[in-house]
């Protein structure tokens, strides 16, 4: 069996139990994955705008703006007037979000600490490089058409319809 051929599905799965299991260990400090992509996208781009980090974060727009809404509630993150353009708002963070996003990645350090056992560093430093080459493909893919000699075409095989050209009458000849 050819084991590439598995590759997108086994890439697929793999990030979903990853996903998964950082998932399991959010639910105990009462985060979801969402929040927690909110608060690390905003800590790294302090000042953006809701739809901004609603696009890094790959989070719907007006789920983005419950999310905020909450996470604001909660004391975590404040909306500023953008000085560029009154109708707007920046993002920030308070000093309250600081302890939770230190367990954030504390939680995604066990979870790739689980992950990643048994596999040397070696292996660990391979794999993150092969990695990062195929997202840095399939990144300078995005947005460029197909190739027109690379397209798959699917055609119909035609169907044995035997004398009378129906298909129907094909198979009853054919079982008798």
């Amino acid at each position: 069996m050819d084991r590439l051929r598995n590759f997108g599905f086994l890439l697929a799965e793999t990030s979903r139990r990853y996903v998964g299991r950082f998932e399991q260990r959010a639910r105990e400090i009462s985060l979801t994955l969402p929040q927690c992509k909110a608060l690390t996208r905003l800590q790294r781009n302090e000042g953006i705008s809701q739809a901004r980090l609603a696009e890094l974060a790959a989070i719907d727009p007006m789920t983005m703006v419950r999310i905020l809404d909450r996470m604001e509630a909660d004391g975590l993150l404040e909306r500023r007037p953008d000085p560029a353009d009154r109708r707007a708002r920046r993002l920030y963070l308070t000093v309250k979000a600081k302890p939770l996003l230190e367990q954030i990645w504390h939680l995604a350090e066990l979870t790739r600490a689980e992950t990643l056992a048994g596999i040397s560093l070696k292996d660990r430093e391979a794999f993150i490089g092969v990695l990062e080459r195929i997202h840095g493909n399939l990144c300078a893919l995005e947005g460029q058409p197909l190739p027109a000699s690379e397209s798959v075409v699917t055609t119909l095989a035609p169907r044995n319809t035997s004398d009378t050209g129906n298909p129907r009458t094909a198979r009853k000849t054919r079982a008798q």
